[in-house]
């Protein structure tokens, strides 16, 4: 029997909450939209922890270092929900990724994958554009950070954003078994929305993984660092066969607010990697100057 499951990923929205009661309220219903597609795995985009930047108020979700803050201080109420979510359905949900502050004043762009069995894996964000590095003052997160999370039914690794862009990260997480990639991502104009799912077909082709792409959508103008949000989810596949000839598993409508659902079969997935019309993952190492480089290391969530 093939090994199939059915994957979310979310066009979110940014709401202006007035209370931390709204935001679980928000984030339970969005659950239970997926789980009524029978979805496994829920995938939530960068930097939407960023509408808990009103919970402080206008003034503070309108300064940004004092969002940045408002959001640290709050991530904590952020994993208290998800991972109550994530037990109580028998799902794993990557909670959208937010600003941690950290004790010498920096901070890191943090995603956390909430697994049923109640462990909770962490990734930082190590590719930083522009504007995270200035004005944002967020600095990259340790290279050692680089992992695979073994959910039991699959093998996942997480890029953010910017990160999908550059191919040996992903390279990385595919060599250390990763069988789908995601890539939360947080974009302000079309050309971002297109980068980063240039960068999902591309890093699908080249490993012949699964990769998912989850955006925040919409305008949040209460919020000046995130104003503006251009995207659509997606879920792709090498280009080969048994998959859509494009590669395009699932695609959303853009800046709509949805849930994009698609169905994955891993074992052809493996069958593709040795028997397709092409082997990009295993003919990686004939590219000259191609390896090795350090790899990711494996983290059991089960």
């Amino acid at each position: 029997m093939s090994r199939c499951l059915v994957i979310a990923a979310a066009q979110y929205p940014l709401d202006e909450l007035q209370s931390e009661a709204q935001y679980e309220d928000k984030i339970s219903h969005w659950v239970d939209d997926a789980l009524a597609a029978d979805a496994k795995l829920l995938v939530f985009p960068e930097y939407g922890a960023m509408e808990l930047a009103a919970l402080a108020g206008p003034e503070v979700a309108a300064d940004l270092q004092g969002a940045i803050d408002a959001v640290s201080e709050r991530m904590e109420l952020q994993a208290a929900v998800h991972a109550k979510l994530a037990a109580a359905h028998g799902v794993t949900i990557v909670a959208a990724s937010g600003p941690v502050r950290h004790g010498d004043g920096s901070a890191t762009n943090v995603a956390r994958v909430f697994h049923p069995s109640g462990k909770v894996g962490e990734y930082a964000k190590l590719m930083m554009t522009p504007w995270e590095r200035d004005p944002w003052k967020v600095r990259a997160g340790a290279a050692s950070g680089l992992q695979v999370f073994d959910l039991g039914f699959a093998r996942v690794g997480l890029v953010i954003c910017y990160d999908i862009e550059f191919p040996l990260l992903s390279r990385a997480l595919a060599e250390a078994g990763a069988e789908i990639i995601l890539a939360p991502s947080n974009t302000e104009t079309e050309h971002g929305y297109w980068r980063v799912r240039t960068g999902c077909m591309a890093r699908a082709l080249e490993n012949q993984v699964y990769t998912v792409h989850s955006p925040t959508v919409g305008p949040a103008p209460w919020c000046p660092p995130v104003e503006m949000n251009v995207g659509a989810a997606g879920v792709y596949a090498a280009s080969d066969k048994g998959f859509p000839a494009g590669g395009v598993m699932a695609l959303g409508e853009l800046n709509k607010p949805q849930w994009v659902f698609a169905e994955v079969d891993l074992d052809l997935l493996a069958e593709v990697r040795q028997s397709g019309g092409v082997q990009t993952y295993n003919h990686w190492y004939e590219q000259p100057g191609a390896g090795p480089f350090p790899g990711a290391r494996v983290t059991d969530l089960t």
